[in-house]
């Protein structure tokens, strides 16, 4: 996209990469795309944490990201971003060169894991990834993944970079976020990674969310933030309140297990297959999605 700025805002999926056999679903990521494509998403991550990016071989994140596109191009103009992780930064400077041309609008890139950098460290990582990077670069932050804070100051001096162009904020720092919304250059766009905190974030100043749990009731989500953006607070918050149970439920064991088995569950995907060394639900929250499935009366939706 010439101006991926002015789309870095709303409700954005990462979606999940669908696996049947052991091998790539790519009728079932289709079908996904074209169920999404008609619900109020404002882009799509492919192949970060929700897509169990580190269990994906570089041909089949190829594979992903050329099947999406092709389905977006017929239906929708939306953005797709890449998710990248390492904590090798010439490892993920040849990664750059390898997808320069994929069809893809922007990277998503996380802070290095188990290494623990110091913030200059991560400053110079995070500018060198970003000269060479073809496309715009959207950090993400979440320590409690990684083993290190991306700090305000070092966010603040990397936000100055003309090709980093916003965060996914997984800091769970309520402080942190909000010095941050209050700091920003004009153009950083801050999206909340945080399932659990989305109306919070949103009320903060947020301008909008990449969300897990809005591969579920994908309409109240982006209405949430529609109506605290036109000052309708209370219907918001009433909203907000029908799902928040959810993203606990969704997240009370390892994701993406239960959003796939959810979708499986209701048409979307034909397997609820995870790659080791995720596993699938327990029997106990199988039974438990079974419920709120039948209590949302959500029926099968399955989209040819």
């Amino acid at each position: 996209m010439s101006d991926l700025r002015s789309s870095l805002h709303g409700l954005w999926l990462p979606l999940v990469t669908p696996f049947s056999g052991g091998e790539l679903d790519e009728a079932s990521l289709r079908r996904l795309v074209r169920h999404y494509a008609v619900l109020p998403v404002d882009g799509l991550v492919l192949a970060a944490t929700t897509g169990e990016s580190l269990t994906l071989e570089p041909d089949e994140t190829e594979r992903l990201v050329s099947t999406v596109r092709e389905e977006v191009r017929r239906l929708k103009d939306l953005p797709i971003c890449l998710g990248l992780s390492g904590s090798n930064t010439r490892a993920l400077l040849n990664t750059l060169d390898r997808t320069a041309e994929w069809p893809i609008d922007a990277y998503l890139i996380s802070c290095p894991y188990y290494s623990r950098p110091s913030q200059r460290g991560l400053e110079l990582h995070f500018s060198a990834l970003a000269d060479r990077a073809a496309h715009p670069v959207m950090l993400y932050n979440i320590p409690y993944r990684t083993g290190v804070n991306l700090r305000n100051e070092a966010m603040l001096y990397l936000a100055d970079h003309p090709n980093i162009v916003g965060l996914k904020d997984c800091s769970a720092d309520r402080d942190q976020s909000l010095d941050l919304l209050h700091r920003r250059p004009a153009g950083f766009a801050l999206l909340t990674g945080e399932d659990a905190q989305y109306h919070e974030a949103l009320a903060d100043g947020a301008d909008g969310g990449i969300l897990a749990s809005a591969h579920i009731e994908t309409e109240t989500f982006a209405k949430v933030r529609k109506l605290l953006a036109a000052g309708e607070r209370d219907a918001a918050l009433s909203h907000w309140r029908s799902v928040a149970d959810l993203t606990r439920l969704l997240f009370s064991e390892p994701s993406p297990a239960p959003i796939k088995y959810w979708l499986w569950r209701t048409g979307l995907i034909e397997s609820a297959e995870v790659r080791l060394p995720m596993t699938e639900v327990s029997a106990e929250v199988a039974a438990r999605l079974d419920l709120e499935i039948e209590r949302r009366d959500i029926r099968c939706h399955r989209v040819t």
